[in-house]
């Protein structure tokens, strides 16, 4: 058995000064690291993700046709657009070698780190199978988007999930409160890096 972490979308266009940018961001990549640096033999694996769209097409309706405006919901402006400054990691996330990276969203919206796959193409469901990997931590950006729906896809994938809150941040509170509690209710434990330091 094998526990992971999950860096969900830690970029430079979900974080302050960016296209989708949340309050919170930057302390939210500088956090996960000083965890990594803390605590480096805590988790067997790093999985981090990332948007990968493509540049071209509205990448399956996610992308808000051109001049329409966005509903936030459902359509959004363009972002973490693949090989460009705003799809790269924030400067302050530190991943250690042998991080697993993600890509997610190529065409599609890509939501949940389920939806991603590897360099070599494998996704993310037959990599936790090939590394008998049983337990999952969660961080990363938006708590009421991405990170909600990659917790509810690994709890369906039969992992034990934890969701670090202190290193979690979303786009509305009332929405990332109601995230949590729909994560917790569906069988996660909501925890912090503090109490994981102290266990």
């Amino acid at each position: 058995m094998a526990r992971a972490l999950f860096i969900i979308d830690v970029q430079n266009d979900f974080t302050e000064g960016g296209a989708l940018g949340v309050d919170g961001g930057a302390a939210v990549a500088a956090g996960i690291s000083r965890l990594l640096a803390e605590h480096p033999l805590h988790y067997d694996y790093v999985f981090a993700s990332r948007d990968w769209h493509t540049a071209a097409g509205d990448n399956g309706g996610h992308f808000a046709a051109d001049g329409a405006e966005p509903d936030y919901i459902g359509t959004w402006p363009a972002h973490c657009v693949a090989d460009t400054a705003g799809a790269d990691y924030h400067r302050d996330l530190a991943l250690p070698a042998g991080t697993v990276h993600i890509r997610k969203g190529q065409g599609e919206p890509g939501y949940s780190i389920f939806a991603g796959v590897d360099e070599s193409g494998s996704r993310t469901a037959e990599l936790l199978i090939e590394h008998a990997v049983t337990d999952v931590d969660i961080v990363g950006i938006a708590t009421d988007h991405c990170v909600r729906a990659s917790g509810l896809d690994a709890l369906e994938h039969g992992q034990r999930v934890r969701v670090l809150t202190d290193l979690v941040v979303g786009v509305d509170p009332d929405a990332s409160a109601a995230a949590l509690a729909a994560l917790a209710y569906a069988g996660a434990t909501l925890t912090t890096a503090e109490d994981l330091a102290t266990a």
